[in-house]
């Protein structure tokens, strides 16, 4: 019997896809990586009895980065990037270890079915799939197939059963145009973002963002907003005048009337016009036309116009609207949300949809109409040939689905309903008028058969005062005739849907991709979201995009993205070669680099206008053990000590708060530590600005604390504060944190694991000697004697965290709470407590010799 390893893209539609084709007789287990799990069933493939192992990955299994060395900001000149820096495919999350448990899971397989997600990403992960499986399946006898690929466009038995009868093959070229805009995206935003990035932090203190990113689609998106603000800003008011005239029909009513020349900018001839009209007392019927007009209903959804909709009417962010779609759909609410489309397939089932809705008391009536008196044909739109338009595939209420993904589901579900019904249909009554020799109109709109304004009643023909019977030649009195001063108004901030237009018709990303680069310009600081989700730039975003322009306008236009992006769509067709198309863009911007390094100056003379210089921001911290000068902390992201004497700028931990810490000093380089707190119940450790930037042993890194410093003697080092092995993950180490009394804790040097322990305390020390069952260094307790909790009114006590039966009930493990919330760990409320194994791993300092003089030598006496 033949064994069939199936794929899909994340684990909740492995699990749907496997109950659907398993009519729900399956087994499941968890997979060795923790995330995704395995679904086994028997059935029929390709005419043969199978036995079938359903799984899954979690998204992209593979990433693009350069190799090791060129991912060091200060060893490489970012020119390099652009073509000798080789790349590598890396895991996108090696904590998952996917390759590793695709490759246990296909050992032994006959055949692969594809089942991810049916776009050119989905496409690329299936070689991703296939890269990491093919080497340890069964290989195949003569000619016969392994790969097969299912197309799907919902999560419905008839999708799923459609899809696995009508079996294709994997698509190569969609594939490489993804990695082909991987690899661009890479070499282009790298070699611009380090340029930028570290020429004006180095220069300006108070910038506010941690990184200066360059984007090929991040910039032209920003263009836009700032293009907008360009026009606010240089927009000059004009002063126009209104000629405004009521006519009376009847004694009680009064009906007002628009000028036909609209407006005039001059105020003698506006008063001249109302000087004529006032001789007039009676207002003549000149004509009166009635017309049947139609509003048409709205096209099939595609994501563009849902992203718009979600921002401009539920006020939605086109990120987290894309997200809630993407939940809808792998729960099988809603189609494949990623889909350019408009226009429906003639096979589809657009009746099975409208059933489904039949019994939701908010459209009930609307559907069950459109059933008896049979649907409209939608409206024929745009067939890109991906996917059909955004449907909804199965009932839901409020309280299934609940806040957000409610009033989304609810509004695709009216979109739908639309697209079959009728076309509002509405007759508009035209009255033209004469006073004296000016025209003067009056239009009135009466409803005549709602259509699919009924289930969409925002786009219903607001309800008018009935325009009088009359026909030409009527008299009416003119009631007044007045004089309007009114000025011209500057347009208003680039709203997120406007954007998400501008960069739909420019060719400015995809329709997936286009959230995300709204998203990154947000997170970036170069433009804020006001009321209305109206985007607003920074300082720093309108600099920039002003800078580029100055310096080379295709930077920023969108004129040169869009042309990549028709030589990407090329490459997708097999119409473009990849390695071609990839050097010819590289080529076009390793050229546009070296002329924006050389032109620099000129975006520089713009931020030196907006910014100060790093000299004459921040407040002074600590000493620098160089000159012994007070250097200045700057606050602004990203935080950094300068020192302005030695012109030397050292990096911090991010996303905490600094302060001095007791004016100790480093024994290698004399520079005044200073203390990193994430907050009361976050962790805090001191450092030194110098061995933090500039690794003082071989066996630390940048960026590490003293909490990870192996000097051998100093008291705040990891030496003389470790006390045994982190309990949850694999290289950490408990440190003491000596200045968390009287609530004292221990913290992990690498994870965000907190160790409540000994509450008030009025000392607690780390001694040398080390538990004999774990290894981990013991600890000396002094408590007072009022709040000891020690057995026998003991206030002193020595023993293992871990081990000791006394310290049992005094240790408390927790997660910390962090500032920034890409690193919020769960407010753990386990109590616990782990085994260490010993403070350093092996129990010993490490032995290598350290790197400079002053390190060799402490080393030397110790």
């Amino acid at each position: 019997m033949k064994t069939v390893l199936m794929v899909a893209e994340k684990p909740s539609l492995a699990q749907s896809i496997a109950k659907i084709l398993s009519r729900g007789n399956m087994s499941s287990r968890k997979g060795l990586n923790g995330a995704c799990s395995v679904h086994e069933y028997t059935g029929s493939f390709i005419g043969q009895t199978a036995h079938f192992k359903m799984t899954s990955v979690c998204g992209h299994v593979m990433t693009l980065d350069f190799i090791g060395k060129y991912n060091s900001w200060d060893k490489v000149d970012p020119a390099e990037l652009f073509s000798k820096a080789p790349t590598e495919k890396k895991e996108a999350n090696p904590k998952l270890t996917m390759v590793k448990f695709l490759q246990v899971e296909g050992r032994g397989c006959d055949c692969i079915v594809l089942w991810l997600d049916c776009d050119k990403e989905g496409e690329n992960i299936c070689f991703e799939v296939l890269d990491a499986v093919l080497p340890v399946m069964n290989k195949p006898r003569g000619t016969e197939r392994s790969i097969y690929r299912a197309k799907f466009s919902s999560i419905t038995d008839t999708d799923i059963c459609n899809a696995m009868n009508h079996l294709g093959e994997p698509n190569r070229n969609e594939a490489l145009s993804v990695d082909a805009r991987q690899e661009l995206d890479l070499r282009i935003g790298c070699a611009f973002t380090r340029f930028q990035t570290k020429y004006f932090q180095g220069k300006y203190g108070n910038l506010d963002s941690s990184l200066i990113s360059f984007g090929p689609c991040q910039t032209p998106t920003l263009g836009f907003c700032v293009e907008r603000h360009d026009k606010i800003q240089s927009f000059k008011p004009e002063t126009y005048w209104v000629l405004q005239a009521k006519v009376n029909p009847e004694k009680e009513s009064s009906l007002t009337l628009d000028w036909d020349r609209v407006r005039v900018f001059d105020r003698e001839v506006a008063q001249m016009f109302l000087n004529i009209t006032k001789m007039s007392k009676e207002a003549r019927v000149e004509s009166v036309s009635k017309k049947e007009k139609v509003k048409q209903r709205p096209l099939a959804l595609n994501t563009v116009e849902m992203l718009r909709v979600a921002s401009a009417a539920l006020g939605m962010g086109p990120q987290h609207a894309m997200q809630i779609a993407e939940r809808l759909y792998t729960q099988g609410y809603i189609s494949y949300p990623r889909t350019e489309t408009t226009h429906y397939p003639e096979n589809f089932d657009l009746k099975g949809c409208l059933r489904q809705q039949a019994n939701n008391p908010y459209w009930a009536e609307t559907v069950n109409a459109l059933l008896s008196e049979g649907i409209n044909r939608p409206r024929k739109g745009h067939d890109a040939g991906d996917h059909p338009p955004i449907t909804p595939m199965r009932a839901a209420t409020e309280t299934e689905l609940g806040g957000d993904g409610w009033r989304l589901y609810e509004y695709i579900t009216r979109h739908f309903i639309a697209t079959v019904s009728a076309d509002c249909k509405y007759l508009q009554t035209t009255i033209s008028f004469s006073i004296g020799p000016e025209r003067f109109t009056c239009v009135g709109k009466v409803v005549t058969s709602p259509g699919f304004t009924e289930i969409m009643p925002w786009h219903s023909i607001p309800l008018e005062e009935s325009l009088p019977r009359c026909e030409k030649g009527d008299l009416f009195p003119i009631g007044e005739i007045k004089l309007l001063e009114k000025q011209t108004s500057p347009p208003d901030y680039l709203t997120e849907a406007e954007l998400i237009t501008l960069m739909e018709k420019h060719g400015i990303g995809t329709d997936a991709s286009i959230p995300v680069h709204i998203n990154n310009i947000c997170q970036r600081n170069y433009v804020t979201v006001e009321s209305g989700r109206r985007l607003k730039p920074t300082n720093l975003g309108i600099v920039l995009v002003h800078g580029y322009y100055k310096i080379d306008a295709e930077l920023v236009l969108p004129t040169i993205r869009s042309a990549v992006e028709k030589q990407l769509n090329l490459i997708a067709l097999g119409k473009a070669n990849y390695h071609q198309v990839l050097e010819h863009t590289l080529d076009i911007f390793k050229r546009k680099f070296h002329y924006f390094v050389d032109s620099i100056a000129g975006m520089d003379e713009l931020m030196e206008v907006s910014f100060s210089p790093l000299a004459a921001t921040g407040k002074p911290l600590s000493r620098c053990g160089k000159c012994h000068r007070f250097m200045k902390y700057i606050q602004a992201k990203p935080s950094r000590l300068h020192c302005s004497h030695c012109d030397d700028t050292y990096s911090l931990p991010q996303n905490g708060t600094i302060k001095l810490y007791k004016e100790l000093r480093c024994p290698l380089d004399d520079f005044e530590l200073v203390l990193w707190s994430s907050g009361s119940r976050g962790k805090s450790y001191p450092l030194c600005p110098y061995c933090y930037n500039h690794p003082p042993f071989r066996d630390m890194k940048k960026g590490m604390g003293c909490n990870e410093c192996t000097h051998p003697t100093c008291q705040h080092s990891l030496s003389m504060l470790g006390i045994g092995q982190c309990v949850e993950c694999e290289n950490g180490v408990l440190v003491l944190d000596s200045t968390s009394g009287p609530k004292w804790k221990m913290a992990c040097n690498k994870c965000n694991v907190i160790v409540h322990f000994f509450e008030n305390a009025h000392k607690v020390r780390v001694s040398p000697e080390t538990c004999d069952l774990c290894e981990a260094a013991l600890v000396d307790v002094d408590f007072n004697k009022a709040k000891s909790p020690l057995p026998g009114d003991e206030t002193q006590h020595s023993g293992c965290v871990f081990c000791d039966p006394v310290f049992q009930d005094l240790v408390e493990l927790k997660h910390a709470a962090m500032r920034h919330p890409m690193h919020r760990g769960g407010q753990g409320k386990r109590q616990g407590r782990g085994r260490g194994k010993g403070r350093r791993p092996g129990g010993k300092v490490n032995p290598k010799k350290p790197k400079d003089k002053m390190a060799a030598l402490a080393a030397y006496f110790v």
